[in-house]
């Protein structure tokens, strides 16, 4: 993530975590919780406010919630009465210890190049069999909007991105509105570790 988006949620945190934290995301964390199976690890990459790490815990799961932003791990820290990883996604590094991996909106900050090496980090992650969830504001839009580095996401430039990762097979593709009532739209995917 850039120095300006970094900052952007640092200097916003407070604002950031008031307007997400009680958005309703159920349908999506089910939709993923499927796939998961009962009392797996997640982790919640990119949990911002710890909103839906604190869904995942509630229902049973182990959750590892880390977030780039120290503000926004100190906010989720607080909701979920645990501790919260703080670092850039770029070095994070682990190896077979996710059963689900989920990336609400948070990997949308990165470039091209840096998603696809961020992937490999998260392929490396899950176990054998694991859930990969990444979510993007739908369309082909790359550069800085309200005051952040935004990559967009359709069906085709997803094609472009799976194109250079291996080992990921797709379970689902679906586009949804925005849970915020927001004129915007979200491209979701959720992804199998396959080898």
């Amino acid at each position: 993530m850039d120095e300006l988006t970094k900052k952007y949620y640092e200097d916003n945190a407070m604002q950031y975590a008031s307007l997400t934290v009680n958005a309703d995301m159920h349908e999506t964390c089910d939709r993923f919780l499927s796939f998961i199976k009962e009392k797996g690890h997640i982790l919640d990459f990119g949990c911002g406010s710890g909103r839906d790490s604190l869904y995942f815990k509630k229902r049973g799961y182990e959750v590892t919630a880390l977030d780039g932003s120290k503000a926004l791990c100190d906010y989720a820290e607080k909701l979920l009465q645990q501790p919260v990883l703080c670092m850039d996604f770029m070095a994070f590094d682990a190896c077979d210890v996710y059963d689900g991996i989920w990336a609400c909106a948070s990997l949308l900050h990165y470039s091209k190049d840096d998603l696809s090496l961020i992937l490999r980090k998260l392929h490396m992650a899950l176990k054998k069999n694991g859930i990969l969830y990444m979510s993007f504001k739908y369309g082909s839009f790359s550069g800085y909007r309200d005051g952040r580095y935004y990559l967009d996401m359709d069906e085709e430039t997803l094609g472009v991105l799976l194109s250079n990762i291996s080992g990921f097979g797709i379970e689902e593709v679906w586009v949804s509105e925005d849970v915020q009532k927001r004129q915007e739209q979200w491209l979701n995917v959720i992804f199998r570790k396959v080898v």
